[in-house]
């Protein structure tokens, strides 16, 4: 009898074993789609950056609207998908419901803060990176006059425009910034077109660098510059390569580097990541080398040095202190 309950036991725990084992990690792609050339996509570069490595598959899924965000997720838990990555504040409410029901899983979400032990939240300090690209933006414009395009108009997005204001004014206190948000609803980060209405008014209104921190809504953007031969700043994931000669800088934000670390060590609690740990930057590469001088180059890497070390302190909107 006791060998008959030691043989179960034992079954029981090859079984969990196997059950570890066998586990996938997925992620959850929200609005604009893995393809965006952005947000989404940075996570995509990262999970497949673990496929890689590793050689081993993951589970995806594109949210098309907000009602597939808890059922994407429950579904993907009901598969013992372990960890489940949420990419975008956006998923927070439905990864929290979810998670608590399968606590034996772990869950990771970017841009959103769960407090439950199996969850990694992982934060950016965007206003670090969006700091620099102002200063390059107020260094570049002829006109004084420098422009910021968001996406959804939600907290993290004025947290982008806040950085790039206290950045464009510390190269040029006289500088000024014009911005404007997309929409207040989803939508808004997939709407080239009104991306590229954005930045035409804008520079109808003398603006010769904009920035824009909107998703997919972006490409409109970047476009409508090339069109009208002024500069843009990419976002969140390296887009210098989209319009060479056009493209001044990108604030990269290493959602790939954070996908990856989940897929590989999941950490639960919260996970900031800034300058200082990589999880911020501006790019320079072989498409806008030629824009960027090399005095443009050493003041940005003086300031980026000075935010490190805290000599700079740039505001963060959403602690609840106002830009300025």
């Amino acid at each position: 009898m006791k060998l008959a309950k030691f043989v179960t036991a034992l079954a029981a725990v090859f079984g969990a074993s196997l059950a570890v084992a066998q586990s996938q990690p997925a992620v959850i792609f929200d609005m604009g789609g893995k393809f965006d050339k952005s947000f989404n996509e940075a996570a995509y570069q990262g999970a497949e950056q673990w496929k890689k490595e590793t050689q081993k598959p993951y589970l995806e899924f594109e949210i098309s609207n907000a009602t597939q965000r808890e059922q994407a997720m429950r579904r993907m838990a009901e598969r013992n998908a372990s960890p489940i990555v949420g990419v975008g504040f956006s998923q927070g409410s439905a990864m929290e419901k979810v998670a608590k029901e399968f606590p034996k899983l772990n869950f990771t979400v970017i841009d959103f803060v769960i407090g439950l032990p199996n969850v990694e939240s992982v934060v950016f300090r965007e206003q670090e990176g969006s700091f620099l690209v102002g200063m390059m933006a107020a260094m570049a414009s002829k006109s004084g006059k420098v422009g910021f395009v968001g996406g959804m108009d939600v907290p993290l997005i004025r947290k982008f425009q806040c950085g790039y204001e206290q950045g464009a004014k510390y190269a040029n206190p006289k500088v000024e910034v014009l911005a404007n948000m997309t929409g207040t609803t989803p939508t808004a980060w997939n709407d080239p077109a009104r991306g590229g209405e954005l930045a035409k008014a804008q520079f109808a209104k003398g603006v010769d660098v904009v920035f824009a921190a909107a998703g997919g809504t972006g490409v409109g953007v970047y476009q409508a510059t090339k069109d009208a031969g002024k500069l843009a700043i990419g976002v969140d994931s390296n887009q210098n390569h989209l319009h060479p000669g056009t493209m001044l800088t990108s604030m990269v934000k290493r959602v790939d580097v954070a996908v990856l670390n989940s897929f590989k060590q999941h950490k639960p609690g919260v996970t900031s990541l800034g300058l200082k740990e990589g999880g911020v930057d501006y790019a320079l590469d072989q498409h806008n080398a030629k824009l960027v001088t090399a005095d443009m180059k050493a003041k940005v890497d003086a300031a980026k040095a000075d935010i490190i070390n805290g000599k700079i302190k740039v505001i963060d909107y959403m602690a609840g202190n106002a830009c300025k």
